[in-house]
């Protein structure tokens, strides 16, 4: 080579990677002083084996859209801040028709925020599984597109728990077994809410297999993701599960909002963990078509949002009959609008239950009734009755026994199509240190099952009774229209009753750790429950953004 044309090369190569900077934004880290300082939490499943994804690169997340957030950048993603931080669907519509903003540009700022915070060890949630390659090309249609008689959806980005079917990236259920799987078609509620114009932005982490894969293992742990962590308390708060995903990325707002699901409190418990409303519908209500399934009978899914009225807009958008679902045929017709109801803001006209141990135990729990009979509601406090749950844990591993190779034959591809429990049970142990960590003692349950079809039906039938029960006294003797309680410290309750559960932030501890309101109706009564949580949310505001994520 001529020496005297080479400094002029090095010149050329320092030019180029200065205008092709690295896209290694997000770099693994020593975790071990963390994971030794967690072994004196109080709470054992806070007691991390580890925190880092094993088996997922962040940087492949968000590298093929380098180029579109380095022409955003960090100024128009500041002065972007006020304008969506926090704010309800039906304002950030009325910005975009003024054209202060753009669906494209929401959906820019939510990707360069995601990265931001994602790829600090010091924010990080890991939260995010995967993120839609065509979501900005996407948007920019929508902004083509909109007209006055669109759905309120129309437009906003949504984030899905990863055990919802979508053809365009993976669907993992957090669990190492599926990490390649990518179905042939989209679950019916992702296609119900792309018809009413939303744009799927991305999957969200979640408690492995929806927590029915290990036991006593953390909450928002998955072999996928890692460990899910709680903005309010990184390492210090749980982040509930198992739709942990869901809840602490609209508590970050990464999306402006997004789905769960629930078989017994796994939208509940990460909304209340996280300061976030989710609503657990009727069973009926939204398909389960497509959605990596426990129980047939109490499986469904659900928005988890910042506030009512997006929670509202949101279930509008994704609900509707599914022929492949029959207990969306069986559902009413109509059950009322749920965008008026959430509307409301009195609540003087509604009568509640509230349950007396947790009075006497929790002091925000009574300033919350407190607040409700100071503005007119009547509530009747009550002693419910002691049920059990006897064959609970056996009508969850009969089902998924049942029906997760169903869901293999029919919603998976054909790579999955002859795959069952025992399939994903063998995979793990081939290397039971990066896919089983904290064992997988539930998926062992489900195989050793043996209750008969007949003896399911009878579980079913008592269980079903035994719930109602529960909520008879203050729904049928004092005539209520809603039971009060905490978080999910009754879903399993309200599951196998088939009743709807709303849940509602009503402040934080005197640590910082959220807590929520929960709202308890009669089967398809949601438009109520949505009046109660609006006029509830108008009188007290709770939310705060978590600090660090302003």
């Amino acid at each position: 080579m001529n020496m005297r044309i080479y400094p002029f090369i090095v010149m050329i190569i320092c030019l180029v990677a200065c205008t092709n900077p690295s896209s290694e934004y997000w770099k693994p880290y020593d975790e071990t002083a963390e994971l030794q300082a967690n072994q004196t939490h109080e709470n054992q499943r806070m007691q991390f084996q580890l925190i880092q994804s094993k088996l997922l690169d962040k940087n492949d997340l968000w590298a093929i859209y380098e180029k579109a957030l380095n022409r955003f950048g960090e100024d128009q993603y500041q002065a972007l801040k006020p304008l969506i931080i926090e704010q309800d669907i039906p304002t950030l519509q009325s910005h975009i028709n003024s054209g202060l903003l753009s669906y494209e540009k929401l959906t820019l700022f939510y990707l360069y925020r995601i990265r931001k915070l994602e790829s600090d060890p010091n924010t990080t949630l890991h939260a995010i599984l995967a993120l839609n390659p065509k979501v900005i090309e996407q948007a920019k249609a929508k902004d083509r597109q909109k007209n006055t008689q669109q759905h309120l959806i129309f437009g906003m980005p949504i984030l899905l728990k990863d055990n919802i079917n979508t053809q365009d990236m993976p669907t993992t259920a957090g669990a190492a077994f599926l990490q390649s799987h990518v179905p042939d078609n989209d679950a019916y509620i992702v296609s119900q809410l792309q018809a009413n114009g939303a744009l799927i932005l991305g999957k969200v982490n979640l408690s492995e297999w929806a927590y029915y894969f290990c036991d006593g293992c953390p909450l928002g742990y998955s072999a996928v993701g890692g460990q899910t962590l709680n903005p309010y308390g990184r390492k210090v708060f749980e982040s509930g599960g198992s739709s942990s995903g869901s809840g602490v990325a609209v508590a970050a707002n990464y999306a402006v909002a997004a789905i769960g699901s629930e078989t017994s409190g796994s939208i509940l418990s990460p909304s209340g963990h996280n300061a976030v409303v989710g609503c657990k519908p009727t069973i009926g209500l939204v398909s389960r078509t497509g959605i990596v399934p426990i129980s047939s009978t109490l499986d469904t899914a659900g928005p988890m949002t910042k506030n009512v009225i997006d929670n509202a807009i949101l279930l509008n958008a994704m609900q509707g009959k599914d022929a492949s679902d029959p207990s969306t045929t069986k559902a009413p017709d109509q059950i009322g609008d749920y965008i008026v109801a959430s509307q409301n803001r009195s609540i003087s006209a509604y009568r509640l239950g509230a349950i007396k141990s947790l009075v006497k135990t929790d002091s925000l729990y009574r300033k919350a009734i407190s607040t409700l009979r100071s503005n007119g509601a009547t509530v009747v406090e009550f002693d419910p009755p002691n049920i059990e749950f006897e064959g609970f844990l056996s009508l969850l591993n009969k089902e998924m026994k049942n029906y997760l190779p169903n869901y293999f034959s029919t919603q998976s591809n054909q790579n999955f199509a002859d795959d069952n429990v025992q399939s994903v049970v063998a995979f793990n142990q081939q290397d039971s240190l990066l896919r089983m960590p904290y064992g997988q003692g539930r998926l062992m349950g489900v195989i050793e099952e043996d209750i008969t079809d007949e003896e399911l039906k009878t579980v079913i039938d008592k269980l079903h009774k035994s719930g109602i029960s529960f909520f008879r006294e203050p729904m049928m003797t004092y005539n209520s229209d809603a039971v009060l309680t905490i978080n999910n410290y009754h879903a399993a309750h309200a599951a196998v009753a088939f009743y709807p559960c709303l849940t509602v932030p009503m402040g934080y501890t005197d640590q910082g750790e959220p807590k929520n309101l929960t709202f308890v109706a009669e089967s398809f009564t949601e438009p109520k429950l949505y009046a109660l949580g609006a006029a509830y949310e108008n009188l007290t505001l709770h939310r705060q953004l978590p600090k660090g994520y302003e």
